[in-house]
């Protein structure tokens, strides 16, 4: 990587993570949880959407397009039919770049370019798709391209650790991650108490779910404890879409 890119990048996501587009007051009546699934390997639409439907539960699964199909040293990705079969059953389908670019590297002609992209081919395997919300690829945020992306998407999503409460920034929600080698159950529970204390909305992000995850990935196991934490809460799991709904926005 360029060293002057990687400056400028890192500032723009300081930038971002610290000057709120259009503060946002959220109204929840009660705390939310979402899951979340970030490049959408195969084992996070079949074990872990099984997991999230055992427990009557629906996630958003954040696809690039490019990569449907496809396989890497880490894991399988979803293929097409995946895809389909996870919006009919009720969960999100939402935008993580086609290409998986960063956005703080992009001006607003490659964004807009690579959003469209993985719209068109997202309703190309079922029409009735609405792509309403994004996460950052690689987490990094963009504090200039944060009003562009306000005009395409009613979220953004980090990887910045945090639950949401109070006045947020709805371009740049924070994510604790459901890792099984940065969570375990002692720290499922913490948040699941803090959102409960705050009244916010906390929102995991994962990769794939496997008894042998990735390093980004988790465990069955520990997706199961976190919905078992939510469930003993009372805290409602909703997807980004229906909590956003939830929220008025």
């Amino acid at each position: 990587m360029n060293p002057i890119s990687e400056a400028r990048a890192r500032f723009s996501h300081r930038m971002a993570m610290h000057l709120r587009v259009e503060p946002f007051a959220l109204p929840n009546a009660t705390p939310m949880v979402s899951f979340t699934f970030d490049d959408v390997p195969k084992s996070a639409a079949t074990v872990g959407a099984a997991i999230l439907e055992a427990h009557d539960a629906r996630g958003t699964f954040y696809v690039i397009g490019s990569q449907v199909g496809t396989s890497s040293a880490l894991w399988d990705m979803v293929d097409g039919e995946d895809v389909v079969t996870l919006h009919r059953g009720g969960h999100e389908i939402a935008c993580h770049t086609f290409s998986h670019k960063r956005a703080c590297d992009l001006d607003a002609g490659a964004l807009n370019a690579e959003i469209e992209r993985n719209q068109d081919y997202l309703r190309s395997l079922d029409s009735s798709i609405r792509i309403e919300n994004f996460a950052y690829p690689f987490g990094y945020g963009s504090f200039v391209r944060k009003r562009q992306l306000k005009t395409v998407f009613k979220s953004c999503r980090s990887i910045v650790p945090g639950v949401n409460s109070g006045t947020v920034d709805l371009q740049f929600l924070r994510a604790m991650p459901l890792i099984d080698r940065r969570i375990d159950r002692e720290g499922i529970e913490r948040a699941m108490d803090e959102a409960r204390t705050c009244n916010g909305w906390l929102i995991f992000y994962t990769h794939d779910v496997a008894d042998e995850p990735s390093p980004y990935g988790c465990s069955p196991a520990l997706l199961s404890e976190a919905l078992q934490a939510a469930s003993r809460r009372k805290i409602p799991v909703l997807n980004m879409a229906e909590a956003l709904r939830c929220a008025g926005v």
